[in-house]
């Protein structure tokens, strides 16, 4: 991975730094449900306010299309930060114009301020470079530290590093830091669990992980896919009969590439798809045309585990069945579990993130003990599908082309 500046190739005293953050947090009735990625930004802001920057905060919520919308206003995420940091933080009705003129001419040295979602001006998703300019005319340094908006090519993540000294966050360099020793550059044998419920979804993923992983576990609704292409009834399940040619391409590839592809031998099925429903561990062998493919079965789990077992590295994007509704969970929680039990052990790193992946770790309560858990979405996705990521790709441009230096 090429390098990037960080904090510590910044002189931020005096300056004013433009902080992308990611504070698309889920709200309900008007207050912030989960703070997690403002509790993530803490590090960087609290560093840059302490060695004496006017910190201006960026950041997008929700899809306002370009227009502004009270229902979407950062006003809740800037009275939270206040309470978290233990101190004012002013906040502007734009993020571009004369209210943020105002509010930074009046800031001193180690002052925070949260500037109006970026998305209410339709030339931030555009990346439309007047816009990016009327942003960077605030600032004299830009920092990203929204790794999870990364995978976005808009105006606060990569116009205004095309204009401002750029450099990344503490949030966004340890992720990039964990990803790297996951993915690029890992210690084998590399293990991937993908799981969820589509292979659609999911195409460039595995294509990409059959050519890097040691080892790839498919598991969840997308494994039933996998199943019919080798010609086993599915039922009921969940399942893309159009993608038949895709799954057994990929299995072809994970051959060809000397890749281990794990797929379910034995599952759990029911009748019916409710919580404590009749269920029953069958082979993949007798699942039966009125059958749903929910979970999987102890013998699966257990090859899975001994897998884990041999990995030194391990990434997983996906739950393994329908964790949501017991007792369907099950295959999840104990698979996470003996994962983070290895990461304890001192024998596995293990980083995960995407999707649903996050809200079934913590359901297994194995989140805690996993090497790195991405709260990003999207952008972990599309680095695991090998795929450029914008913003951290204009953070290495600014740092190889010597220019802007803070």
């Amino acid at each position: 991975m090429a390098r990037y500046r960080t904090l510590d190739d910044l002189e931020v005293a005096g300056k004013r730094v433009l902080l992308r953050v990611d504070f698309n947090v889920p709200m309900k009735d008007g207050a912030i449900s989960d703070a997690t990625r403002i509790d993530r930004a803490l590090p960087t802001i609290k560093e840059l306010s302490k060695k004496g920057a006017k910190v201006l905060l960026l950041s997008h919520f929700g899809r306002p299309k370009g227009k502004t919308d009270p229902a979407m206003s950062l006003a809740p995420a800037a009275k939270a930060l206040s309470d978290k940091l233990g101190g004012p933080v002013d906040f502007a009705a734009d993020c571009i114009g004369e209210a943020v003129a105002t509010l930074s001419k009046n800031m001193l040295d180690g002052d925070v301020a949260l500037l109006e979602n970026t998305r209410f001006h339709v030339g931030e998703e555009q990346n439309d470079p007047t816009f990016a300019a009327a942003l960077a005319e605030h600032g004299d340094l830009y920092v990203n530290d929204a790794f999870s908006a990364a995978h976005r090519a808009h105006g606060s993540t990569v116009g205004v590093a095309r204009i401002l000294p750029a450099a990344a966050g503490r949030a966004m360099e340890r992720e990039l830091d964990y990803l790297d020793a996951a993915l690029s550059a890992p210690v084998r044998p590399l293990m991937a669990v993908v799981g969820g419920a589509k292979v659609s979804s999911k195409i460039d993923l595995l294509l990409n992980l059959v050519g890097k992983a040691d080892i790839l576990v498919v598991g969840g609704g997308m494994a039933n896919t996998f199943l019919f292409a080798k010609g086993y009834s599915v039922g009921k399940s969940l399942c893309e009969p159009d993608l038949g040619d895709t799954a057994r391409e990929i299995m072809t590839r994970a051959q060809s590439a000397g890749c281990d592809l794990v797929l379910p031998t034995d599952v759990v099925v029911a009748k019916e798809f409710k919580e404590d429903a009749t269920r029953e561990v069958i082979g993949i062998d007798a699942v039966k045309a009125d059958d749903m493919i929910l979970d999987l079965g102890p013998e699966t789990v257990d090859l899975i585990a001994q897998k884990i077992e041999n990995a030194k590295t391990l990434v997983w994007n996906g739950p393994l069945g329908a964790f949501e509704t017991r007792p369907f969970d099950t295959a999840t929680v104990e698979a996470a579990l003996f994962a983070a039990k290895r990461v304890k052990e001192k024998v596995l790193t293990a980083v995960a993130g995407g999707g649903d992946t996050v809200a079934a770790l913590n359901h297994a309560q194995a989140a805690d003990d996993f090497t790195y858990v991405s709260t990003a979405g999207g952008a972990f996705l599309e680095w695991l599908e090998g795929k450029t990521l914008p913003g951290v790709a204009i953070l290495e441009a600014s740092a190889a082309s010597g220019k802007n230096k803070g």
